[in-house]
């Protein structure tokens, strides 16, 4: 496990939201495995490090071996959240996670998710 998966982690238990399972197999018989899942929600959580220097997530091979192990888990009724080290570092990540765990509507979307949404708006 990393620092930011760590400090993940650390954060989910800060919120008081259900300690979830680390490594967890999505879907019996595959091998590939969630950074962390709440199987009673359906819901799985990928940290993808690396995003700045080149990383496994962000080079070819990787990032469609990626797609097809989310894709694969949607069509298993798993909701995938994928977040990278700044999103966990600057909270984003947390206040998306309790949003989904906790069915929050638009009106408690936090400061962070909000800029954040509005920074992808404004690429269009």
């Amino acid at each position: 496990m990393s620092g930011i998966e760590d400090l993940y982690l650390l954060q989910i238990s800060a919120a008081g939201l259900p300690e979830p399972h680390r490594e967890y197999p999505l879907i019996p018989g595959r091998r590939f495995r969630a950074d962390f899942a709440w199987p009673e929600h359906k819901l799985a959580v990928e940290i993808e490090g690396g995003t700045w220097v080149n990383g496994r997530h962000v080079r070819g091979t990787g990032y469609m071996n990626d797609c097809r192990k989310y894709n694969l888990a949607v069509l298993h009724g798993w909701r995938v959240l994928r977040f990278t080290s700044e999103m966990v570092r600057d909270g984003e990540a947390l206040d998306i996670t309790e949003q989904v765990m906790t069915g929050g509507n638009n009106a408690l979307v936090s400061s962070n998710a909000a800029n954040a949404a509005d920074r992808i708006l404004n690429l269009e």
